[in-house]
């Protein structure tokens, strides 16, 4: 058995005033979930499960006292719940492969953060994209989002398939999971109103969950919106 050390995303913001902020993430690498960060903070009320919470949760208080996403996001939400969405910085994500960076705002550095976060959270909602998470790709735009979202998607059913072939392969399953991620989105925003201040965290969760607005409209539409990109060039 191949034994895989942990996968870890450094991030840092570097602010213009000389101030940083520095947030890790550790997934554990035979379940992809995340380590959780030990925190310097008591378990604030808006944490747990039945604050707020998301519709159509599965989750039950009688297994969860807390919503396990909010857990995670508790410290970097502490961490940035004075900060304007707005402000700029220099975002810069380590890995073991290779260093990202962006002079970018504090939104769009949160925002990965947090499709990170709540990818691996283990949310059974939010389960599907545990694999997004461990080939996490900081700052990307919308469209290398719906490619990678696609192109995993289709990767697992590959391997379904070759357990069982009659199975058929579509994009409905994919559709349905990001109709439920909405509701996650919509939930987390709601808990996050509770204890911010400013809009950055606020405005992290917005754009994820325009993100997949737009991801469950593009599969609605079949995808049409890349096909451009294999015009002429299928591979027989």
């Amino acid at each position: 058995m191949i034994k895989r050390s942990p996968f870890q995303y450094h991030y840092q913001f570097q602010f213009l005033n000389g101030q940083v902020k520095d947030y890790h993430i550790t997934l554990n690498p035979d379940t992809l979930s995340m380590i959780p960060v030990a925190s310097t903070h008591a378990m604030p009320d808006w944490v747990g499960l039945t604050f707020k919470q998301c519709r159509h949760c599965p989750l039950k208080t009688d297994s969860h006292a807390n919503c396990p996403i909010a857990v995670n996001l508790m410290e970097l939400v502490e961490s940035f719940k004075d900060v304007f969405s707005y402000h700029d910085c220099m975002v810069v994500c380590h890995t073991a492969e290779r260093t990202y960076s962006k002079q970018t705002s504090v939104m769009e550095g949160l925002s990965a953060i947090f499709g990170v976060i709540m990818a691996t959270s283990d949310c059974p909602v939010m389960e599907f994209l545990k694999p997004m998470a461990r080939f996490h790709l900081p700052f990307a735009t919308i469209e290398e989002t719906t490619v990678r979202t696609a192109s995993m998607y289709l990767l697992a059913q590959y391997f379904k398939h070759k357990n069982q072939p009659e199975m058929r392969c579509d994009f409905k399953t994919l559709e349905h999971h990001y109709s439920r991620v909405q509701w996650v989105n919509e939930g987390l925003l709601a808990r996050i109103h509770s204890v911010t201040s400013e809009d950055a965290d606020k405005n992290a969760i917005v754009t994820l969950h325009s993100l997949s607005q737009f991801l469950s409209m593009e599969i609605d539409y079949s995808l049409s919106g890349l096909e451009y990109i294999f015009a002429g060039r299928y591979m027989d």
